[in-house]
């Protein structure tokens, strides 16, 4: 099934196809009356003896022009599909692709206090659909596409009011739903960078379901394989590997779904430098949409606890993607996305300079060394009752000094657990404490 999609492809004008036959919709055209904007429907041969990615795409450079010429005759142009298709590419190129070029993120419409049980909500039921069409699709059934819009539609609308809250929710992980809850952390994180980088509710709707429908195919990979515990063997990694095809396979067939999360889950495992899978492209053949969700996707990843491996902290995850910049990850993207988590992201644990433990809740934008942290444990490792401060608000502590952070802690190293907290109602104790003193 697989073999075809790594075979060879021959670039001579052969095996023309002159059957096909033109509609209304579908209109014959010579290649040297092509131009950029039209939507190529069919070839004059068969997709898999050219280099053409997908069954059906938009003419958008002059590059893909000259590939067509040098490789067909003639094509069927769909004048129904273009529209869609060019609004699609003009959201994506109006996002600048330097670093000093991204707008300011929008302000938050709201604040993590009053956000997170929205968020938590949200979180929660769209967790389980996730979970749910992860398990139809092991059964061999469609994804609805129509739930899934709706379902991220209502996580871009609480991240645009609270990404703080969002951020929170994606650190209490549990590694025996990991594909599930991966699936929609990625989800949630693209969006975070999507609104940092200043793209439109749409278009987050787009990212969104990129990232919730990236690894879909892996439902479809031998749970052997999935979930091994040691290092695969080179038989058991290019199983692990045809997820990306499968998924492609699997979201090109539903109904409704929107392209673009077919062409994610069929890319996102691409390396700027063409050293990825599974067509081995380079940087200019990946879309803005790929390249978010493959930095996120990454990120989820490195700081999740996985059957042959301990989650790392934001810090350490950060690192290895700053080293992988340029070759595997773009590297403005990875710098706005670490910018949209903050230097102490929600959900992360901080040691402070007097020796108190805390957790980080909510970023202060105009001060990201100084978010909101819930203090949880003195300088003697005791528990105290718990109590947000507002680092920008320049709170002192018992001594008179400025409560200030030192450096990210390890949960593991102190016994604490941040979704115990969470399930416990501290938060909201904490805030409520924070404000009377």
């Amino acid at each position: 099934m697989f073999k075809a999609w790594f075979l060879p492809k021959n670039k001579k004008k052969k095996h023309v196809i002159d059957s096909l036959v033109p509609t209304p919709e579908r209109v014959r055209t010579p290649v040297t009356a092509l131009e950029i904007g039209m939507y190529v429907a069919e070839l004059d041969r068969p997709w898999l003896e050219t280099d053409f990615l997908f069954q059906g795409f938009e003419i958008d450079s002059e590059a893909v022009l000259q590939k067509l010429r040098e490789t067909c005759n003639f094509v069927f142009i769909d004048t129904t599909k273009l529209k869609k298709r060019a609004n699609h590419i003009r959201s994506e190129q109006e996002i600048p692709q330097c670093l000093g070029s991204y707008p300011e993120p929008p302000p938050k419409i709201s604040n993590f206090e009053d956000e997170i049980q929205r968020a938590d909500q949200i979180y929660r039921s769209t967790g389980a659909l996730v979970a749910d069409f992860m398990d139809r699709i092991a059964r061999g059934e469609d994804v609805d596409a129509k739930v899934a819009k709706q379902a991220v539609a209502e996580c871009v609308n609480s991240v645009l009011h609270s990404p703080d809250a969002h951020l929170w929710l994606t650190q209490l992980k549990n590694k025996d739903e990991y594909t599930a809850q991966h699936s929609l952390n990625v989800c949630v994180l693209s969006v975070v960078l999507g609104r940092h980088i200043g793209l439109g509710e749409q278009s987050l709707n787009n990212l969104g379901l990129c990232g919730m429908m990236h690894d879909v195919g892996k439902m479809l990979v031998p749970l052997e394989v999935l979930n091994k515990p040691g290092r695969l063997d080179d038989d058991e990694m290019r199983i692990m590997q045809s997820h990306t095809t499968l998924g492609y396979e699997l979201l090109k067939s539903s109904k409704d779904m929107y392209f673009g999360a077919s062409e994610t889950a069929f890319m996102h495992h691409e390396r700027l430098d063409g050293q990825g899978y599974p067509r081995k492209k380079l940087a200019h053949d990946l879309s803005l949409y790929t390249k978010i969700v493959t930095i996120t996707d990454m990120y989820d990843a490195i700081t999740s606890d996985r059957v042959y491996q301990k989650g790392r902290t934001h810090l350490e995850a950060t690192k290895i993607m700053f080293d992988m910049m340029g070759l595997h990850l773009e590297e403005t993207l990875v710098v706005k996305f670490v910018e949209s988590l903050g230097v102490y992201p929600p959900g992360c644990f901080v040691e402070m300079t007097n020796g108190c433990i805390g957790l980080v809740v909510e970023i202060n934008e105009a001060s990201r060394l100084r978010p909101k942290v819930l203090l949880i444990l003195d300088q003697d490792r005791n528990a105290v009752t718990e109590r947000v401060i507002d680092l920008a608000a320049m709170p002192q502590d018992e001594t008179g000094s400025l409560y200030t952070i030192r450096r990210i802690a390890k949960a593991s190293n102190y016994g604490i657990n941040a979704a115990e907290y969470y399930q416990m109602g501290v938060l909201q104790k904490g805030f409520a404490l924070g404000r009377r003193q």
